[in-house]
């Protein structure tokens, strides 16, 4: 599955494949011409709550993973359309924050891989 992440703010490209923003808020200075993105999937960003909580502090990020994977078990809808899509092809996760490590795309993307793992997994009967 190849699923990569980018900020929203960076030119678009021909190799990102589908592009999805996971921001729940547009971001700033952006045109929706600019972003080229696919689709804006709010229901996969993490709660403004939670958002605000981590602040993008480093110190915090296992704590947000953790939080932030238990939110997307909870909206199964927006996780399998993400999954659907991998599955066709290229997923770029796009992104507004300044760190590019520590944002809820990078956690999203490995929260996406470890789902497709199980799943492939499981229909192996495993």
């Amino acid at each position: 599955m190849d699923i990569r992440i980018k900020r929203v703010y960076e030119p678009p490209d021909s190799q990102d494949g589908f592009r999805v923003l996971v921001d729940r808020v547009w971001p700033r200075g952006m045109t929706k011409e600019r972003a080229q993105a696919d689709l804006w999937l709010k229901d996969a960003a993490p709660s403004t709550a939670l958002r605000k909580w981590f602040g993008h502090d480093r110190a915090k990020w296992e704590a947000f993973k953790s939080r932030y994977f238990s939110e997307l078990d909870a909206q199964p809808e927006a996780v399998t359309k993400l999954l659907d899509q991998a599955a066709q092809g290229r997923l770029t996760l796009l992104f507004s924050a300044h760190d590019t490590e520590y944002n809820q795309a990078a956690a999203l993307r490995e929260y996406l891989l470890l789902r497709s793992k199980k799943s492939s997994l499981s229909k192996r009967g495993t």
